[in-house]
């Protein structure tokens, strides 16, 4: 009895190891019904998912990284850290050029000049005489080509998307469109005239007239109508502070204006840099006067113009300078006069083209009774009689309307008119 005692101590103290089957039943303890489909199911699941993985490769998603699982971000500064920043520097002349040991001069501001090689990721082709690089701080070898230097400011005067203005919304300037499209349209759709001619085709326009006559309107429709790169430039965006600086820009526009394969630059109000030179009395240099005389230049200087042709408006001719208006420069002087009464009609019906108005409006009694207005004035008319419609909460606009407004903005606005002075000064 003792002895079966002791056994018993010797079993607890040494218990016999689990077989097989103990395990399974042990492993079997808080099992659902489903539980091992369902890891089966999950295992293979995430099998499969590394496969399409594997095939896929890293994919990009919206932003153009990979996705924030795989990013290293030590490594990535790492190697920022390492890699130098490059110099700016001037490719001023290939020596041997097309040949197998090429070497390129580079001028590095302010440093020195240096003959050197091209680095491993440019290739002979990309790197022309003149041209601005990018070398690295070592060998000064060449890495990158880089852009023309333009002004970001010059850059943004190219006009991306299309004015929304046709021919059609031009109204009563049918000999003035016809002149423009001679210019204009006529040398780029159609050179081959020129040619057989043997003449050179216009190259510049200057429009003039009084304020509100539709000179930059019309630069707007031709800015429609062509698919040549469009340079809208106001006379005044000219005009800096520092000496030059307005030379250059005229410059680097004209250098922008060339890279294009054809080329259209409308100077707005250019009676703010073309007006005639003088003598102020105080001996200083008029920084306005150099601006114009980079714009003669450029116009017909030493450098062939290329297929660019130029626009200019003003409501002051009277005041530019005589070298801006000779032939060759700007070779049609287009004017824009009132219109008349049959251009007046038609203006009319161009601005309540959209507008709702009744049936039977006579537009030609209307017109006669706005003598020597601009297209801005009647355009003035046609929003006026809108807001007395507006004012009668009504839907449409009447007659009477047209009536009142004709007498508000034509009458009573007179003493504003700005055609009086135009008819004075020129």
């Amino acid at each position: 009895m003792a002895n079966d005692h002791e056994d018993i101590i010797k079993d607890e103290k040494n218990p016999p190891p689990l077989d097989e089957d103990d395990i399974a039943l042990l492993k079997t303890y808080g099992l659902g019904p489903y539980s091992t489909s369902i890891k089966k199911a999950e295992k293979e699941i995430k099998e499969m998912a590394k496969k399409v993985n594997d095939i896929c490769g890293i994919k990009e998603s919206d932003t153009g990284l990979a996705a924030p699982s795989q990013w290293d971000l030590v490594s990535d500064k790492q190697m920022m850290q390492e890699e130098q920043p490059l110099q700016v520097a001037r490719c001023t002349k290939i020596i041997s050029p097309n040949t197998e040991d090429a070497k390129y001069v580079i001028n590095v501001k302010q440093i020195a000049k240096f003959v050197v090689g091209l680095g491993d990721k440019v290739s002979p082709t990309d790197i022309e005489e003149g041209m601005r690089v990018g070398v690295d701080r070592n060998k000064y070898q060449i890495q990158i080509p880089l852009p023309p230097k333009i002004d970001p400011s010059v850059t943004m005067m190219t006009v991306e998307e299309k004015p929304d203005v046709t021919y059609n919304d031009v109204g009563g300037c049918k000999e003035q469109i016809d002149k423009m499209r001679e210019v204009v349209e006529l040398p780029m759709l159609h050179p081959e005239k020129f040619v057989k001619l043997g003449i050179d085709p216009p190259k510049g326009v200057l429009c003039y007239g009084p304020p509100g006559t539709g000179k930059t309107l019309l630069a707007r429709a031709v800015a429609n109508r062509t698919d040549a790169c469009f340079i809208r430039v106001i006379g005044s965006e000219l005009v800096q502070k520092y000496v030059g600086e307005g030379a250059r820009m005229v410059r680097e526009l004209f250098q922008m204006a060339r890279s294009k394969k054809a080329c259209i630059v409308f100077f707005d109000e250019v009676d703010a840099i073309g007006g005639a030179r003088f003598d102020d009395g105080v001996g200083g240099d008029n920084e306005v006067q150099r601006t114009m005389l980079e714009i003669v230049n450029q116009l017909d200087g030493f450098d062939a113009r290329g297929n660019i042709k130029v626009l200019m408006a003003t409501n002051r001719p009277d005041t530019l300078d005589p070298a801006l208006l000779r032939p060759g420069r700007l070779d049609r002087k287009v004017e824009f006069g009132l219109p008349d009464l049959e251009s007046r009609t038609q203006i009319f019906k161009i601005h309540t083209r959209t507008m709702n108005c009744e049936r039977d409006i006579r537009f030609e009694l209307l017109a006669r009774l706005c003598p020597n207005s601009t297209g801005a004035d009647i355009r003035s008319v046609c929003t006026e009689a809108g807001m007395f419609a507006i004012r009668a909460r009504r839907k449409t606009v009447t007659e009477k309307d047209f009536l009142d407004a004709v007498n508000k903005v034509i009458k009573g606005y007179q003493k504003f008119s700005a055609t009086p002075k135009y008819m004075v000064y020129n």
